[in-house]
C-alpha cells in the first residue's frame, strides 16, 4: 500500500523537489536496464592496551557538524552540484550547519589519515563519519568511537531487522548502517558491446590493459574468491584467500589490470581510461547520469559481495548529540528514500519501500535499492577475520598493490 505523505511542511516539499530531480534524472538513464534484468547477472590488528576517553560534547552551544563520506552517496541538485536537498531541509529544520566533505576514497587510506588522532583520543575533523563493516568493527573494539544516546535517535527503530545485531555491535549501541550495496561488475556499453556475465570475463585478451578493480580487499579478492568457487561467508581457510591472490597478482603483472583504486575509480570510467571494472552497484547509477548512459553493472554469475557502510561517531569529537539528531533525521522513511532514489544503495530504512512510492514508484522495484531474496541469494558476505588473517591477508594485498 502507498504511504502516506508526513504531515511535515518541509519534508513533504523534500518529497516534491525528490520527485522532480529523479524524474529530470532518469531521462539521462531511459535505457540503462539497472534493474533486476541487469542483475541476472575497507591493517592492523585489534587490541590497544588503553582506550581513549570520549571528548566533551558542545552541541548545546555549537550547533555546527562535519560529515565525512563516500563519493556519489547523497541526493544532489540536478541543477546546482554541491548542493544537497535533504541536507538543506536539515539545516533548516534543527538549525544545525553541515558541512558535508567527499573525504573517504576507501576505508585504509582513510584510517590512516586518522589513526594516529584517534588513538589520542583527538579530534579528527569529522563529527560523523560512514565507514564499511569490517571498519567499523576495529574502531568499535579499539574504542575509537562513541558510544550513542539512543533516546536522541528514535527512529533507530526504523533499523531493518536483520541488521540490528551484527557480531562487531550488538544492539547497535555505537553504529548505524547509512547504505548497503554490492561488489560487482561493470563495463562501458559502447566499447564492450557483448557485455560481461563474469570476474573470468575481464581476464580476455582484448580488455588488456583497460581493466580496473577496487582497492578494498574485501571486493577485489572476495569477487575473485567467488569466481574460484569460495564461498566467502564461510570458514575457509588461508589457502583459498592465496590461490585468489596469486591470480589477481597474476593479472597485474601481465598487465591485464590497468588502475588498482577506491572511489577515483569512477574518473577513470569517465575517461574511459579502463573499460570494464570491478566496482560498485549504485556508482554505476550515478554516473550514467551524470555522463550519459554508457555503463552497465552486472552481479556475476558466480556471485557478488554484500556489504554496509556504517554512520559512527568519532571519539574526539564534540558535537555527539548533532550527529545523533543528523543520523535520526536520515532515519525518516521519506527522507532514507528521497536518498536512495539518488544513490541507488540498498537503504537499511524499513518504511523507505512505501515512501519511495510516493517519489518514484518504479524505483519501488529496484533491485539495487530494494532486493529481493533471489537477489540477495546471489550474494555473500566476506566473513570476518581473526586479527591475525587480518595482518596476515592485508600485507599479502598490499604487496601486490605496491608493486602495481
Amino acid at each position: 500500500m502507498t504511504r502516506e505523505l508526513p504531515q511535515d511542511p518541509m519534508i513533504r516539499r523534500l518529497i516534491q523537489q525528490a520527485k522532480q530531480a529523479n524524474l529530470s534524472r532518469r531521462t539521462v538513464l531511459q535505457g540503462a536496464g539497472i534493474g533486476a534484468a541487469a542483475l541476472t547477472l575497507a591493517a592492523c590488528a585489534p587490541g590497544a592496551a588503553s582506550k581513549p576517553t570520549p571528548a566533551v560534547d558542545k552541541s548545546a552551544t555549537d550547533k555546527t557538524l562535519y560529515w565525512a563520506n563516500w563519493a556519489a552517496y547523497l541526493d544532489e541538485d540536478p541543477n546546482n552540484k554541491g548542493k544537497y536537498p535533504t541536507l538543506d531541509a536539515f539545516e533548516k529544520q534543527t538549525g544545525i550547519k553541515v558541512t558535508y566533505s567527499v573525504d573517504v576514497d576507501d576505508n585504509n587510506t582513510y584510517y590512516g589519515k586518522v589513526k594516529g588522532q584517534l588513538a589520542l583520543g583527538q579530534d579528527i575533523g569529522a563529527d560523523t563519519v560512514c565507514l564499511t563493516d569490517w571498519m567499523v568493527s576495529r574502531l568499535i573494539s579499539l574504542g575509537y568511537v562513541q558510544e550513542f544516546d539512543r533516546s536522541k535517535i528514535p527512529n533507530a527503530k526504523n533499523l531493518t531487522p536483520a541488521l540490528q545485531n551484527p557480531d562487531f555491535d550488538k544492539g547497535r549501541t555505537k553504529s548505524l548502517p547509512w547504505q548497503g550495496g554490492f561488489a560487482g561488475i561493470c563495463w562501458n556499453k559502447e566499447k564492450v558491446p557483448g557485455g560481461l556475465k563474469s570476474v573470468a570475463d575481464l581476464w580476455d585478451p582484448s580488455l588488456k590493459g583497460r581493466v580496473g578493480v577496487l582497492s578494498e580487499m574485501r571486493d577485489t579478492i572476495g569477487l575473485i574468491m567467488m569466481q574460484q568457487g569460495v564461498d566467502i561467508s564461510s570458514n575457509w581457510g588461508a589457502d583459498k584467500f592465496h590461490n585468489a591472490i596469486d591470480e589477481f597478482k597474476k593479472q597485474v603483472d601481465n598487465g591485464q589490470i590497468r588502475n588498482i583504486k577506491g572511489n577515483a575509480y569512477l574518473e577513470d570510467l569517465k575517461s574511459e581510461d579502463t573499460l570494464a571494472a570491478i566496482c560498485w552497484s549504485g556508482d554505476i547509477t550515478v554516473i550514467n547520469a551524470e555522463a550519459g548512459d554508457k555503463w552497465e553493472f552486472a552481479i556475476p554469475t558466480a556471485g557478488g559481495t554484500l556489504w554496509n557502510d556504517n554512520f559512527v561517531i568519532p571519539i574526539g569529537s564534540k558535537k555527539k548529540a548533532n550527529a545523533e539528531t543528523l543520523i535520526n533525521y536520515y532515519y525518516e522513511p521519506e527522507v532514507a528514500a528521497t536518498v536512495a532514489a539518488w544513490v541507488n544503495y540498498i537503504t537499511p530504512v524499513v518504511g523507505a519501500k512505501e515512501a519511495m512510492l510516493a517519489i518514484d514508484p518504479a524505483l519501488a522495484d529496484n533491485q539495487l535499492i530494494f532486493p529481493s531474496e533471489q537477489t540477495l541469494a546471489n550474494t555473500k558476505i566476506f566473513r570476518t577475520l581473526k586479527p591475525s588473517e587480518e595482518s596476515e591477508f592485508g600485507a599479502a594485498f598490499q604487496a601486490v598493490l605496491l608493486g602495481s
